[in-house]
């Protein structure tokens, strides 16, 4: 693997690949997330996927790919912390393969630029008929997020424990502002996008003579740009404070806890296996206090969870319960936190543990999907980068007390209960 910069804040990454028949150029624009645009940036992916200038509706884009031998579009969005990626990736067998000595790489990065820097646009804008039929799907989508009660209470606590932080942003957007969304407000979107984004072109299995001519071809397209790229935005620290309880009641019958917790400082990447380790131990994993405990022997869960959020320093527990087992779960989750940090860690626990987390190790480079996930995100926490296998060494070397010394960190700041309504008045 190697990165260079290209030009100022954009950067190339290079990885063999050598072991797959198929290739993959992915072109990432990455910049800091803000509230006032945040609707438009989850419908700007969903409207450029439809097409681009020089295939300009869905038909002739699928016409397109099928004459790729069945090359693979995607463009979507997330949230990297409190930035926000969209990706623009085509996928595709390589030259070598072509049946008739196709130069299929070149017409990858040709698809990739189009989709990037040449979208569909009527009279100046992006096509409205295409901006209302995402319009529809979004909108549908949020609406739909209250019958997922998971999703909806992860999201609810979320909302309390961020606050006013800039991890605090939906940045899959909000149901009131769908509708004022235009093809002038995604077209604001895209400029400021373009002009302010740290790029990353990500090249998986590209040989050196198509690597410059995609190189090229970059440049021209980025020479066209006033382009003023943005760092992006740090790592967020939630304070400790006094835990907040609460609680919502809807016609339901399994109800829904999440508890966040936080440390009150930064993650020292350094420790990033410790707190892998720590979350599969706690709550991550099949053979974790929280399934074998709380949900296996006291059967008081449905299910029981961790998870770790590096950019936010954050810990969250998600939960399904019966109504009226909702502090018994929130007390046996506290106490499950409190007896790993302060009680004994059986060598036989920690190893099954362990072991799953370097499975997963071993498994990135199954896809190439999963090595640019692993690479990507390395890139984005901003603190040198490291293959799978220099970080299976690390996991190998995290012992007990690591854990226990990253755990005690963690202070439960919210905890949000979604119960029925016979609960909640009783």
């Amino acid at each position: 693997m190697e990165r260079n910069e290209l030009l100022p804040g954009v950067y190339v990454t290079r990885i063999a690949a050598e072991k797959f028949n198929r290739c993959r150029l992915s072109l990432h624009f990455t910049f800091p997330a803000k509230r006032e645009t945040a609707t438009a940036h989850a419908l700007l992916p969903l409207v450029m996927e439809r097409g681009c200038a020089s295939c300009p509706d869905m038909t002739e884009m699928t016409k397109k790919l099928a004459r790729l031998y069945g090359a693979d579009l995607t463009v979507d969005g997330r949230a990297v912390g409190a930035n926000h990626n969209l990706c623009i990736s085509v996928t595709g067998i390589k030259d070598a393969f072509a049946l008739e000595g196709e130069k299929l790489t070149s017409a990858y990065a040709q698809l990739v630029l189009d989709e990037a820097f040449h979208p569909y646009f009527v009279d100046g804008a992006f096509d409205p008929s295409e901006v209302e039929i995402e319009k529809t799907m979004l909108r549908r989508n949020l609406e739909n997020e209250i019958n997922e009660k998971r999703i909806y209470c992860a999201r609810a606590a979320q909302r309390e424990f961020y606050k006013d932080t800039p991890a605090a942003i939906r940045q899959g957007g909000y149901l009131e502002e769908v509708d004022s969304q235009t093809p002038q407000t995604l077209l604001a979107a895209y400029q400021e996008m373009l002009r302010t984004a740290q790029i990353e072109l990500m090249l998986f299995g590209i040989d050196e003579e198509n690597e410059a001519v995609v190189l090229d071809a970059l440049k021209k397209e980025l020479a066209a740009i006033q382009r003023n790229p943005q760092p992006l935005a740090p790592f967020v620290t939630i304070p400790v404070q006094p835990v907040k309880h609460f609680k919502e009641s809807f016609d339901m019958v399994q109800a829904k806890l999440c508890m966040m917790f936080t440390m009150d400082r930064p993650v020292d990447l350094d420790e990033l296996q410790a707190y892998r380790l720590a979350m599969a131990l706690f709550g991550g994993s099949v053979t974790s206090r929280l399934f074998l405990n709380v949900r296996e022997k006291m059967h008081i869960c449905y299910y029981c969870s961790s998870s770790f959020q590096t950019f936010t320093g954050s810990m969250s527990v998600n939960s399904g319960i019966e109504p009226a087992n909702a502090e018994k779960a929130e007390a046996a989750i506290l106490k499950e936190l409190s007896d790993l940090c302060d009680g004994p860690i059986s060598d036989e626990e920690l190893e099954d543990c362990r072991r799953g987390l370097l499975s997963g190790f071993d498994s990135v480079e199954d896809s190439i999907s999963g090595i640019e996930s692993w690479y990507a995100m390395q890139i984005w926490r901003g603190a040198g980068i490291n293959t799978p296998a220099q970080e299976r060494e690390k996991m190998l070397k995290v012992t007990k007390d690591d854990v226990r010394d990253v755990l005690k960190r963690f202070h439960l700041s919210v905890s949000y209960l979604l119960t029925n309504k016979e609960e909640n008045h009783g």
